[in-house]
C-alpha cells in the first residue's frame, strides 16, 4: 500500500513537471495563428551568435576561418576602396529563412532561435538575428522580400499591418549606418500567383500584385533602400496552347509602367531592377536573359526607368556565362546589381551556391570595373548554405568565403588592367577598324557600293590569328 501511494505521488509529481515544462515552452513560443493573442513573450535573450567575434581582415596567411584573407574593406584598388567596389549585402531569405530543404528532402537546419512558427514574435527574433549577423560580418546592407520578413495575414490589410510592425523594428535596428540594398515583393509562393502575378489571366490577381508591390516599394523607400527588384518567377507560361503571350507581355509592361509612376509619386529615388531568369519555376519566363529583358524594356519604352539585376546562377541556366550576361547588361547601359552566387554544373536547377571560383570572380570584377562600379547597386549574396551544412558558424564561413572570392577577383582584375597585356591583345585584334575606312564604317558612312569597291581592290582578306591561347595565358597569369 505504501509503495502504491509512493508510486501515485511520484506519478503526480512527474505529471506536474510535464505541465510546468509545457507552460514554460508555451510562453517561449507563439502560435502561427495570426488571430491569437501573440506577443514578444518569447523574445530572445542575449546574443544570437555568442561564439562568433566581429570578423576582421587578417591577410592571406591567416588560418582563422572566421577572418577575411583577401577582403580588406578600406584598402584602395584602382582609386576606390574595396568596400565601395563591392557594396556587399546579406539576403534575408536565404540566410534567415533557408531551411536546407530541396525538391527531394525536408529541412535540415534548425537554428537555436527558431520555434517552428511563422508568428510575428518569431519574425522579430529573426530580424534581431539578421542585424547582429550583419554587424558582426561587417557589412552595411541587406535585401528582403516582404513575405520573408513578415508573416502573411488572412487579408491584405492584415499582411500590411504585419509588415508595418516588422519594418518599424527593422528601422530601429538598422540605425543610421545600415540600410537595404534593395527590397522586393514575393509574388510567386502563394497559390494566387500560380498563373503569374502581372501576367495572370485573372484581373483580381493583377490588382492584388499591384497592391503588394505598392506596399513593398513604400517600405523599401522608408527604410532607405537604394533599389527595388522585380523577379518574375511566375511571369511566363507552361504551354502556349492556353496562353495569349502578346497580351501577357502587354500586361507586364503596364504593371511596370504603373510601378514607375508610383515610384515617382512617393519620391523614391532608388533604381528599379529586373532580374532575368530563363525557367524554374515557370517553364518559360518572359525575362529569359539580359538580352531578352533589354529588348522588352526597349519595346515598351522603359529603358530609361530600369536596370538589370544579374544573377550568375540564372545566367548559366539560360545557357550563358555570368560574364556574358554582365557584359550584355553593361554594353546596353543596364548593369545595375549582381546577385553573387553560382550553380553546380552537374545539377540542372538553381542551386544558389556561394561563388568560390576565383577565375569566374575575376571575370565578374572585370565587368564591374569596366562599368565604373555598381553603385547604387552592389553584390547581394543571393546564396544559401549547402543542405549538409548545419552549424550556425557555417553562415559566417560561407559569407566570408564569398566575400574573399570576389575581393580576390577584384585584385586579379586590377592586375590584368594594370599589366595591359590582355587589353593590348584585344586592341590589336580590332586595329584594322582604326584605319580611315574602318572609322567610316563605324560612323555609318560606308555604303555597300563603296565596300564592294574596296573588297575588289583588296582581294582575298588575310585573316590574323585570334591568339585565344595567349589571351587565356594572360588571364591565368593574373590568378
Amino acid at each position: 500500500m505504501i509503495k502504491m501511494r509512493s508510486g501515485k505521488i511520484l506519478l503526480l509529481l512527474l505529471c506536474l513537471n510535464v505541465v510546468a515544462y509545457g507552460v514554460i515552452g508555451a510562453s517561449q513560443t507563439c502560435p502561427a495563428d495570426l488571430s491569437s493573442d501573440c506577443n514578444d513573450s518569447g523574445e530572445w535573450e542575449g546574443e544570437f551568435f555568442p561564439d562568433i567575434p566581429k570578423i576582421k581582415y587578417e591577410g592571406p596567411s591567416s588560418k582563422n576561418p572566421l577572418s577575411f584573407k583577401w577582403y580588406n574593406a578600406e584598402e584602395e584598388i584602382l582609386g576606390k576602396k574595396m568596400k565601395d567596389w563591392m557594396r556587399f549585402s546579406v539576403a534575408f531569405w536565404h540566410t534567415f529563412r533557408g531551411t536546407g530543404g530541396d525538391p527531394f528532402g525536408a529541412a535540415t537546419k534548425f537554428w537555436p532561435w527558431e520555434d517552428g512558427t511563422n508568428s510575428l514574435a518569431m519574425a522579430k527574433r529573426r530580424m534581431r538575428a539578421n542585424f547582429e549577423f550583419i554587424n558582426k560580418l561587417g557589412v552595411d546592407k541587406w535585401c528582403f522580400h516582404d513575405r520573408d520578413i513578415a508573416p502573411e495575414g488572412n487579408t491584405l490589410e492584415e499582411s500590411n499591418a504585419n509588415l508595418d510592425e516588422m519594418v518599424a523594428l527593422a528601422k530601429e535596428l538598422q540605425g543610421s549606418k545600415i540600410h537595404p540594398l534593395w527590397g522586393t515583393a514575393q509574388l510567386f509562393v502563394h497559390p494566387r500567383f500560380m498563373h503569374g502575378a502581372a501576367t495572370s489571366p485573372e484581373v483580381a490577381v493583377f490588382a492584388y500584385a499591384a497592391a503588394q508591390v505598392k506596399k513593398a516599394m513604400e517600405v523599401t523607400h522608408y527604410l532607405g533602400g537604394e533599389n527595388y527588384v522585380f523577379w518574375g518567377g511566375r511571369e511566363g507560361y507552361q504551354t502556349l496552347l492556353n496562353t495569349d503571350m502578346g497580351r501577357e507581355l502587354d500586361h507586364l509592361a503596364r504593371f511596370l509602367q504603373a510601378a514607375v509612376a508610383h515610384k515617382k509619386k512617393i519620391g523614391f529615388n532608388g533604381t528599379l531592377l529586373i532580374e532575368p531568369k530563363p525557367q524554374e519555376p515557370t517553364k518559360h519566363q518572359y525575362d529569359w536573359d539580359a538580352a531578352t529583358s533589354a529588348n522588352f524594356l526597349r519595346k515598351y519604352d522603359l529603358l530609361d526607368e530600369f536596370k538589370l539585376n544579374i544573377e550568375c546562377n540564372h545566367a548559366t541556366l539560360s545557357g550563358h556565362s555570368c560574364h556574358h550576361e554582365l557584359e550584355t547588361a553593361r554594353i546596353n547601359g543596364l548593369l545595375g546589381n549582381i546577385d553573387a552566387n553560382t550553380g553546380d554544373p552537374q545539377i540542372g536547377w538553381d542551386t544558389d551556391q556561394f561563388l568560390t571560383d576565383i577565375g569566374e570572380a575575376t571575370l565578374v570584377m572585370l565587368s564591374v570595373i569596366r562599368n565604373g562600379g555598381l553603385a547604387p547597386g552592389g553584390f547581394n549574396f543571393d546564396a544559401k548554405l549547402r543542405r549538409e551544412s548545419t552549424d550556425v558558424e557555417d553562415l559566417f564561413i560561407a559569407h566570408i568565403s564569398g566575400m574573399d572570392t570576389l575581393a580576390r577577383g577584384l585584385r586579379n582584375a586590377a592586375k590584368l588592367i594594370e599589366d595591359g597585356s590582355l587589353g593590348e591583345l584585344v586592341r590589336k585584334r580590332y586595329q584594322s577598324f582604326d584605319s580611315e575606312i574602318g572609322q567610316q564604317i563605324e560612323a555609318g558612312k560606308a555604303d555597300f557600293d563603296f565596300l564592294e569597291k574596296k573588297a575588289m581592290e583588296w582581294g582575298e582578306p588575310k585573316v590574323p590569328s585570334a591568339k585565344q591561347e595567349l589571351a587565356e595565358m594572360f588571364f591565368q597569369s593574373a590568378l
